[in-house]
């Protein structure tokens, strides 16, 4: 145990520009009722095993209401939402700003379950003045203050990347793959969909390159998109860790239940590495944030930053953390 009684957040994310946002590893996506109720049944039942919310679930409007009934979707969504159990993270989908059904998913979901909600996901974001007009309908819906998630799917809304991820109320942005492709008029190749195409053409890795560096120049969450893989979990993990190692994304798109185990495997850091992130940051606590030697190694700031993160994630995994640091993580860190 440590003679310090700062917490680590607050010493070393001060002077961080990006990336103090933390969310959990994996965000799931279901729209049909069995499958969304199956969804938040599921995320109960990994919270009791590893003592933490390890994963969202995002109720879906967008794909999820059948055409001719967004007024019931919304209000079922809005019921599962406000039913979801204690300590449950759950979003939804709302369709795009320019859907006529759009105000009226705000109003019934963000109004009637906004206390409820972790986030809105707003997709087919062109620009920020598609965020201020999500941000408008929010307030109109709610006086909670629920973040806006925003999927941005066209190539002229990439080359936006940077300005959408600086609006205060975007918590995180994610990349419409399938429809990015298609709107490249037949440009760009199919298999630039796949779980290895969308990691090779050039435009497509251009697109994510540039929506990862946008939200961590803001202080934002970098969301992969889709792997439509979801009979292989092997397959799964290694688009996860490719995802997170290669092109810096800090959070993964489930839309299996099957895709959540390899994803939250994918962002686990090695029991080797959370070990000595906790010895350091314990060292580093115990002499007041001023730089050590640890076995013949200088850490300072930049270092115990790098180290506490590691640990966070470790904690969004659902890892045991040691006891030397299991303090700042509460009950369910240890």
């Amino acid at each position: 145990m440590t003679n310090s009684t700062v917490h680590p957040a607050q010493v070393l994310l001060d002077a961080q520009a990006g990336g103090t946002q933390r969310l959990p590893v994996c965000d799931h996506y279901s729209g049909v009722e069995e499958r969304m109720r199956k969804s938040l049944q599921l995320q109960a039942e990994m919270m009791a095993e590893f003592g933490a919310c390890v994963f969202d679930v995002t109720l879906d409007c967008e794909d999820g209401a059948p055409v001719g009934q967004e007024l019931q979707h919304a209000r079922l969504v809005a019921g599962l939402a406000r039913n979801a159990a204690p300590g449950a993270r759950v979003a939804a989908r709302v369709h795009a700003v320019d859907h006529a059904a759009f105000q009226q998913d705000m109003d019934i979901i963000a109004g009637e379950a906004g206390a409820r909600l972790c986030h809105i996901m707003v997709p087919k974001v062109e620009s920020v003045e598609d965020v201020l007009l999500a941000e408008k309908a929010l307030q109109r819906a709610t006086g909670q203050p629920v973040p806006l998630h925003v999927l941005i799917e066209s190539p002229a809304a990439v080359h936006r990347a940077f300005e959408i991820a600086a609006h205060p109320a975007v918590q995180s942005i994610s990349f419409g793959l399938m429809d990015f492709v298609s709107a490249h008029g037949g440009a760009i190749p199919s298999s630039a969909m796949g779980v290895e195409g969308q990691f090779q053409h050039p435009l497509v890795v251009r697109a994510k390159l540039e929506i990862a560096a946008a939200c961590h120049a803001h202080g934002k969450v970098p969301s992969h998109c889709v792997v439509t893989e979801f009979k292989n979990p092997a397959v799964m993990q290694a688009a996860a860790t490719k995802a997170f190692n290669d092109f810096g994304y800090t959070r993964v798109w489930s839309i299996h239940p099957a895709q959540i185990r390899p994803i939250l495997a994918a962002f686990m850091p090695a029991s080797d590495e959370v070990a000595l992130a906790a010895d350091i940051l314990a060292a580093a606590a115990n002499a007041d944030w001023a730089p050590i030697s640890h076995h013949g190694v200088l850490h300072d700031r930049a270092s115990y930053r790098y180290y506490w993160q590691l640990l966070e994630r470790a904690h969004r995994t659902g890892q045991h953390i040691p006891v030397a640091a299991s303090h700042w993580f509460g009950p369910a860190g240890s």
